[in-house]
């Protein structure tokens, strides 16, 4: 492997000289617009629209829309911390690389652990929707209630989504624009035809109302506001993929983190406009297709698709589909690039740190990624289903576990340039931190709430399934990381010794 180093900025030197490994990917080959489509894709917005947008209105109400836009403040606070960062080191290590930059070789290493872990979880609940969702398609839908066959198709969408991302960055960016293209026009037709319905004057409907927007009413109950924007958290996260691909993208020093905030933006956007639309016509009600009903709040579009879409209802299903496929290929990328990182910068034995020579991509890495999230699809489904379910909700804490720590590490690696500008002064300081301020505060709220026994389908040892899964996976990052400290392979990255693919030290920004 080459140890060519590449700078920050693309010039020489960058804007603080920080040297970036050279790691043979394959160099500009996305742009903006590319950058752009993997962070909206990345989300899978309309299953994350289709799965949480029922559980928050049980909670809020008609608040809903207030709420996702209370939930978008810290991803957007922290989206400016990676889009800094990624300005100094564009690195498609993120996470890991900035931590350990900022704080050392083993924050550095949770960080990369918390972002592969986040990757690998959301995989197989991911594999285990798009499963049920092509046999919804096929015949009389009812092969998606059978297990077995459920677990053999997501295993078998995992497997054919990480050899496309083994294969190359452009077959795997060509996928992903199809993808997109199907399920935004289809969830473009399903918004027109609501649309159409409420000007034809829907008898069910509800009218828009500004008081959906008034924080004193939301805040009459702060716990109900608190749990609404921790589960409006989890529709956002994923617009980093776009960061994850910076050494692959032109001008990998500013377009990545310009793709994350126009990304972040639109999604807001998406996300709010959808819901009132879907409120007007469906209400907040527990009846019918109402949004409060508990038999719809799995998915809401799945319950309102035939009413609106009349024989077209298939063409949410297809929206669906498209969106966790889409979402399979790009939660591949940056977990793959991750590893990747981490094998070059000596944080894993240095088989992760090889690219293909021709696909020009992490084989190994990739190889890896999608070996783990199918076993542990295919583990949880054995074990118990509930459990699955229960350490998919666990994801949250992964999610504000290294976004916290992304923003902490924005604040102190650029403190000594707050005081240069206004500018510095709240993207590189106040907004990253209190971006990761609140994300901690999520984090621990979010604990509280899982170790409640009542929280979710399981329970062990008197403690909520959720919090057992969660805490267990994230102590597994802390076991492993002592592991590569002994081996001969690591242990060097966690004493200091300098490796080939770093041994040009980054300076200070200044």
């Amino acid at each position: 492997m080459s140890a060519e180093t590449t700078t920050a900025g693309g010039g020489s030197g960058g804007p603080f000289g920080s040297a970036v490994p050279a790691k043979g990917l394959r160099a500009g080959i996305l742009d903006l617009g590319d950058s752009v489509m993997l962070g909206l894709a990345s989300t899978a917005p309309v299953y994350s629209l289709a799965a949480t947008l029922g559980l928050i209105v049980a909670v809020n109400g008609n608040y809903t829309p207030l709420i996702l836009i209370l939930g978008f403040i810290p991803v957007l606070f922290i989206a400016y911390a990676f889009r800094e960062l990624n300005s100094a080191m564009p690195d498609c290590g993120t996470t890991f690389t900035w931590s350990r930059r900022a704080f050392g070789p083993w924050a550095g290493w949770l960080g990369g652990w918390g972002v592969a872990l986040a990757g690998i979880v959301v995989l197989a609940n991911l594999a285990q929707v798009a499963g049920q969702y092509l046999w919804l398609l096929i015949g009389d839908g009812s092969l998606a209630q059978n297990k077995l066959v459920v677990t053999a198709t997501g295993v078998l969408f995992i497997v054919f989504m990480t050899l496309v991302n083994y294969r190359g960055i452009r077959l795997g960016e060509h996928v992903q624009r199809v993808l997109t293209y199907v399920q935004y026009v289809s969830l473009g037709i399903f918004a027109l035809a609501i649309i159409v319905r409420i000007a034809g004057g829907a008898p069910e409907g509800q009218a828009f109302d500004l008081e959906w927007f008034n924080p004193a009413g939301a805040f009459a109950d702060p716990g109900a506001v608190v749990h609404g924007s921790l589960l409006a958290l989890f529709i956002y996260w994923g617009w980093d993929t776009c960061l994850a691909v910076n050494e692959e993208t032109e001008n990998p020093s500013t377009t990545p983190g310009r793709g994350a905030v126009i990304s972040a933006f639109v999604l807001v956007a998406i996300y709010v406009s959808v819901a009132l639309l879907v409120m007007m016509y469906a209400t907040v009600g527990t009846e019918g297709i109402g949004l409060g009903n508990e038999a719809n709040q799995s998915d809401v579009f799945l319950a309102m698709k035939d009413v609106v879409l009349g024989p077209w209802g298939w063409l949410i299903i297809v929206a669906v589909l498209a969106s966790v496929l889409s979402s399979t290929q790009t939660t591949i990328l940056p977990t793959a690039r991750g590893t990747l990182s981490m094998g070059v910068h000596g944080a894993l034995p240095p088989k992760f740190g090889e690219v293909h020579p021709r696909n020009q991509t992490p084989g190994f890495s990739t190889q890896v990624m999608g070996a783990a999230a199918a076993a542990y699809y295919v583990a949880m489904s054995i074990l118990s289903e509930n459990l699955l379910s229960d350490s998919i909700s666990a994801i949250s804490l992964f999610i504000a576990f290294y976004y916290a720590l992304t923003g902490f590490a924005c604040f102190w690696y650029f403190r000594g340039t707050l005081r240069g500008s206004a500018r510095n002064l709240w993207f590189r300081g106040i907004l990253p931190l209190v971006g990761a301020l609140i994300l901690t505060a999520a984090f621990f709220i979010s604990a509280v709430q899982m170790w409640d026994p009542a929280y979710g389908d399981t329970q062990i040892f008197g403690v909520g399934g959720a919090f057992i899964s969660g805490v267990v996976l994230l102590a597994l990052g802390v076991v492993l990381a002592i592991v590569c400290r002994f081996l001969p392979s690591t242990r060097g990255y966690f004493t200091g010794r300098p490796t080939a693919a770093a041994s040009t030290p980054p300076s200070s920004p200044k």
